[in-house]
């Protein structure tokens, strides 16, 4: 699953915003329960592992100069919630990045 959100901040806005609130990505995965882990191997990238449902997800969140890049690798058993989480993302994401 791959959600595009576009922004107009500059990219080390978007990188403090992202590290001071990562510990609230777990609040918006649908199922309650879950569980995030994150790492910045790169400035500009950050990783997921994610446990939610009883299941194993990662994903990375990739920032560019006008746009961050969700990418989560969604298991079979969860795409019928692809739209959901896809929808939630996006919104989220944009209220994160608005100037």
């Amino acid at each position: 699953m791959r959600v595009p959100i576009s922004h107009t901040l500059p990219r080390e806005e978007v990188r403090r915003r992202l590290r001071e609130r990562s510990h609230e990505i777990a609040g918006h995965i649908p199922g309650g329960m879950a569980q995030v882990d994150t790492e910045w191997p790169s400035e500009d990238r950050m990783t997921l592992a994610i446990n939610a449902m009883g299941q194993q997800l990662s994903g990375v969140i990739d920032i560019e100069d006008n746009q961050v890049v969700v990418d989560i690798a969604l298991p079979g058993a969860l795409s019928f919630f692809e739209p959901v989480v896809s929808s939630a993302l996006h919104d989220r994401g944009q209220k994160l990045l608005a100037p």
